[in-house]
């Protein structure tokens, strides 16, 4: 199992991690994004990678 984290500090509020894997990101109600699914692996693990990448400011951490 791997684990997502999202830096709020550095979130701009795109939205592409919710777009990408919206399983495990959604936006709060400050627009940011927040992790509803800390613990992934198999498919959703991969999606949190797609995501991370996608991020234009490398706010997605995944320790795995």
């Amino acid at each position: 199992m791997a684990k997502v984290k999202v830096d709020k500090d550095k979130c701009i509020r795109c939205g592409a991690c919710v777009a990408i894997a919206s399983e495990i990101f959604e936006l709060d109600s400050s627009g940011r994004s927040s992790v509803k699914v800390e613990e992934v692996d198999g498919e959703l693990l991969e999606k949190a990678k797609e995501a991370k990448n996608t991020c234009p400011v490398g706010a997605i951490e995944i320790e795995e």
